[in-house]
């Protein structure tokens, strides 16, 4: 019997992040290493990484990092893990080049690294486990769940799936493969849970296309379309769509969407060269407002509303929408974009244009739904299941779907990032919070710079501002020599509180009696205790917090 662990350093009770390990053995097969978009309150951070380094000291043990597929929550952490982590990756054509790419970006020699292309047929073999591969229906082209075989059963990873049936072969979903991973013991089923208490919606694409063909048969003028730039599934459906209305595409934030951009080079995306046109600046003589021009806005997150306000705005260097454009929106706010969504509503329908939001029904997330959930564990019949991407109701919502089809409660295992589950000699255990995890969060360049305390004073900026208190004292004659000044940013107008900010100078000029009556002055103790008396006094009057520095120069008097 081996000595099977699973823990997760990302991606359980949270939407993004995610990093799974399973160790036989003690030899790692990492899967998935995503980033997380923070929240608005997490001031400045770019990105979130899963806090990785406790695979540093077991890294000769690492056999590979195996990624199911192209999105940012499961592939975006990889430039910063490889960085102390030179390990194999392996991954799909389409995966490996969109890697690659962000490998390059970050200034990787890519000789020094191990990447390998798979395909669904591959099985790679490390001692007496082996990893093969089975294709799913997902957003984005050549999308894999992975199986990884030990002499006590597989362990079987979905990733992000769904069953929707589609004709191109680039996204089926291979039943015969998951037929074949069924007839051997599944040990355990990691499934995703983001859809788990969605019911399963049919006809949903049919309505869809019912729905834009509608729009693009009533449109006027032009159509200008917001998608997510990884949801290349949806953005070949507008394309097919548009060619047969007649319509020329523009992709607009290509050049900055290297997604769309490598899809399209590598014929992942099919539109004829005769239809896609390049739109020039706006001038005099150029106004990029042919009826027949449909000009598809991708990009992540915020950034289809943030174009469409500047379209708006009239801002844009590519299009100015008017009344006579049709806005069709098939990009739902992700988390942390709903105030912008709002706003960019607001701004929209200010510039009279026709302005089409698709009911988020219609646009059925890329992820497996409450009956599809359960027909993925009817079909591999594991003996355990472990929710894995998504919040905890999320994750509680798959158990649910698990007793309905007769597991046991037992059976299913609701983990955080952290708890370790051993499956030792027929007995199964977990051991709660086990590993260390935490978040990265990446500011900028720097990695890993930006701690709790970092995150506080942002905080504290943002609500309560600064307070600067300059002033100069001589050591010799202990005394202040000139004029206190004091510097305020996002606390208080300096005009209107006069009153407050002399009081200030008088609590700093009480404080510094103290300090300047011994033989030296502590220059620690003296800042310290001004901060802390001015903090104090301000609480008092305005029960607001600024971050209090003083500056406190040491200068002879002239002589």
């Amino acid at each position: 019997m081996s000595k099977i662990r699973f823990f997760a350093l990302g991606g359980l009770g949270e939407n993004g992040k995610n990093m799974y390990v399973v160790e036989v053995d003690q030899a790692y097969f990492i899967l998935d290493a995503g980033i997380k978009y923070p929240s608005a309150e997490l001031y400045g951070v770019d990105e979130i990484i899963p806090d990785y380094r406790v695979l540093i000291r077991v890294k000769d043990k690492i056999r590979g990092i195996f990624l199911t597929h192209a999105h940012e929550d499961h592939i975006a952490a990889l430039p910063h893990l490889l960085k102390d982590l030179n390990v194999p990756v392996y991954a799909t054509n389409f995966t490996m080049q969109i890697v690659m790419d962000m490998l390059k970006d970050e200034g990787f020699i890519l000789d020094n690294l191990t990447l390998n292309t798979i395909s669904q047929n591959s099985i790679i073999k490390f001692g007496n486990v082996r990893v093969t591969f089975f294709n799913t229906t997902h957003s984005i082209p050549e999308s894999v769940g992975i199986a990884v075989h030990t002499i006590d059963g597989v362990i079987v990873y979905t990733s992000d799936f769904t069953f929707d049936q589609s004709s191109d072969i680039k996204y089926q979903t291979d039943f015969r493969k998951i037929n074949e991973l069924s007839e051997k013991n599944v040990l355990a089923l990691l499934t995703e849970s983001l859809g788990s208490t969605l019911e399963l919606n049919g006809g949903v694409s049919t309505n869809l296309n019912h729905r834009l063909n509608s729009i693009y048969a009533n449109a006027d003028g032009r159509i200008i379309v917001t998608l997510f730039s990884s949801d290349l599934r949806k953005i070949q459906r507008i394309i097919d769509i548009s060619l047969a209305h007649k319509k020329k595409i523009a992709i607009i934030g290509r050049r900055a969407q290297r997604i769309v951009d490598i899809a399209i080079h590598s014929g992942y995306l099919s539109i004829p060269e005769e239809s896609l046109i390049n739109l020039r600046y706006i001038d005099e003589k150029n106004k990029n407002d042919a009826n027949n021009i449909v000009a598809l806005v991708t990009g992540n997150r915020h950034e289809p509303f943030f174009m469409l306000q500047r379209m708006c705005k009239k801002a844009d260097r590519l299009i100015h929408i008017s009344e006579s454009d049709t806005v069709i929106l098939m990009t739902p706010p992700v988390p942390g974009t709903e105030k912008m969504a709002a706003r960019t509503l607001d701004v929209l329908f200010r510039s009279d244009a026709q302005v089409k939001v698709i009911d988020k029904r219609l646009l059925t997330s890329a992820h497996a739904t409450a009956e599809e959930i359960k027909m993925m564990m009817n079909l591999l019949k594991p003996q355990y299941i472990i929710p894995t991407i998504g919040e905890y109701r999320h994750q509680y919502g798959v158990k649910r779907l698990a007793m309905e089809i007769g597991y046991k409660p037992e059976q299913v295992f609701l983990l955080d990032n952290g708890d370790v589950l051993t499956f030792d000699e027929k007995d199964v255990y977990v051991a709660k919070a086990d590993i260390n995890v935490g978040e990265i969060l990446i500011d900028g360049t720097a990695v890993g710079d930006v701690n709790d305390f970092v995150m506080k004073d942002r905080e504290l900026l943002a609500e309560d501002g600064a307070l600067l208190l300059v002033a100069h004292v001589s050591p010799k004659t202990k005394q202040i020599l000139g004029e206190v000044n004091i510097v305020t940013k996002g606390f208080v107008y300096v005009q209107e509180s006069e009153e407050l900010l002399n009081k200030v100078k008088e609590t700093f000029l009480e404080v510094s009696k103290k300090h300047l009556e011994g033989k030296y002055i502590n220059w620690n103790d003296y800042k310290r205790d001004v901060r802390n008396e001015v903090n104090r006094f301000i609480y008092q009057e305005t029960r607001r917090s600024p971050i209090t520095i003083p500056v406190i120069i040491s200068t002879e008097p002239n002589a």
